[in-house]
């Protein structure tokens, strides 16, 4: 598992654009700037719907406001289910959605689920990661069923 001090692991994302689904290198993406990279199971899904992303939209302003360059939310999910997702949450400007469709980037963590059991396949558990130019600062993995730890409010004590 990914932890504090750790260079962020090569790979890549996919994101919507105006040209269609674009990939972007973690390297690429992390380089020279001070990201919160949140994660959650699943798009559209309870906790992650109603609380989580919402959370990091309504507190974007105050993360940015503490020389944050970028929030992104990191998903198992494909560029299209979070390009939809993060419209109906009014992310744009203020979110960056990640999809990472296969769960190649979330296993290079360290930080994969299995799901199968609901039918989700392996997924990325609820955690956020401080990156400050590719390294990681800081680290809040969710005990399973909670949300606590990876939310913006408890990111914003730790900027």
């Amino acid at each position: 598992m990914i932890k504090v001090g750790d260079k962020m692991p090569a790979g890549t994302f996919t994101q919507i654009t105006q040209e269609g689904p674009q990939k972007i290198s973690a390297e690429d993406f992390f380089k020279g700037r001070k990201v919160v990279l949140f994660s959650v199971p699943g798009a559209f899904t309870p906790t992650c719907d109603a609380k989580h992303l919402p959370g990091f939209v309504e507190k974007a302003g105050d993360i940015k406001g503490k020389g944050v360059d970028a929030i992104a939310c990191l998903a198992v999910n494909d560029a299209f289910v979070m390009k939809a997702w993060g419209k109906s949450q009014n992310a744009d400007g203020k979110v960056e959605m990640l999809a990472d469709g296969n769960a190649e980037y979330t296993k290079a963590l360290g930080l994969e689920m299995d799901a199968t059991g609901y039918g989700m396949g392996i997924r990325g558990q609820r955690f956020s990661l401080v990156v400050d130019d590719g390294v990681v600062k800081q680290v809040n993995v969710e005990q399973k069923g909670e949300f606590k730890v990876s939310s913006a409010e408890h990111v914003l004590t730790q900027l």
